[in-house]
């Protein structure tokens, strides 16, 4: 499990009757460039090919372009939610309830991928582990980005400042310290790991993380795709008109895939590693 995404039927897109093929298919068409990654980093980490860059180059962009991919997607699917619950229940109705539990379950799946990572790369003798993954920043993400999904051109900004302050952060890196508040408490010194920062986008200086997507700069992007959803898809309709090409074998397909990608997220890795075993690839 590495860096992708992920993710986002359940995670929040409206009812079929509502749905935009578009998204669903753009969905799909990231869990595909997400398995084929993962494919490859299996391949890497099993050293069948050895060799392979997966941190530079083509493969960088590759897994950039999938995992912006399935965070945009995240916030204009929350817009569309908001702005259908809101038409359903009322204007002075509070829906932050419904997107903290959405969101902590995806953060809860999150946790759950977390331990079996942790226990798995524990029993291989290998180091790696998931603070922060994907599915960790789109289960808090979800819940962050309430407050601000009425709004367009501030999430717009938001994304920028974002993106500044990931770029701020790219060599920023801390290991740790000593809490001498901790440490008077405790009668001892207390040494405070550094990655507890991970999640705000500050790292150890050696931070084998197999999916890392800190809040800073990703939930940017997610508001990006707020900002996107409120722009395009205003009223719950296009700003544009598009072919209605869902009905197409291949646009069902990735629909489906879209539509399933929280569950194809979550089993696709257990089964990729066994076609592999079964092939004889390692």
């Amino acid at each position: 499990m590495t860096v992708t995404t992920t993710t986002t039927s359940e995670i929040a897109s409206p009812r079929r009757s509502t749905r935009f093929w578009e998204i669903d298919a753009m969905r799909g068409v990231a869990i595909i460039t997400m398995i084929v990654y993962h494919t490859m980093w299996d391949l890497f980490f099993t050293g069948v090919l050895p060799n392979i860059n997966l941190w530079e180059g083509f493969w960088k962009y590759w897994q950039r372009f999938t995992a912006g991919t399935f965070l945009i997607l995240v916030g204009v699917s929350l817009t569309l939610v908001y702005r259908r619950e809101r038409a359903k229940r009322g204007p002075d109705v509070s829906l932050f309830p419904k997107f903290f539990w959405r969101g902590l379950k995806i953060f809860g799946i999150g946790m759950i991928i977390t331990l079996v990572v942790w226990f798995a790369f524990t029993q291989l003798g290998a180091e790696g582990f998931i603070d922060f993954g994907i599915l960790h920043l789109i289960g808090i993400s979800t819940i962050l980005a309430y407050p601000l999904l009425r709004f367009k051109w501030l999430n717009f900004g938001l994304w920028i400042a974002f993106s500044i302050a990931g770029k701020l952060l790219e060599n920023v890196h801390w290991d740790g310290a000593f809490n001498p508040i901790l440490g008077s408490l405790f009668g001892r010194p207390v040494w405070i790991d550094g990655r507890w920062l991970a999640p705000f986008g500050v790292m150890p200086a050696h931070y084998p993380a197999v999916d890392y997507f800190p809040l800073i700069p990703w939930f940017g992007v997610v508001l990006l795709g707020v900002w996107f959803g409120n722009w395009f898809y205003a009223d719950n309709k296009r700003l544009v008109a598009l072919p209605d090409w869902g009905h197409l074998a291949i646009f069902r397909g990735l629909e489906f895939l879209g539509r399933h990608s929280l569950l194809i997220y979550v089993i696709h890795q257990p089964i990729l590693l066994a076609v592999l075993a079964m092939l004889g690839v390692f």
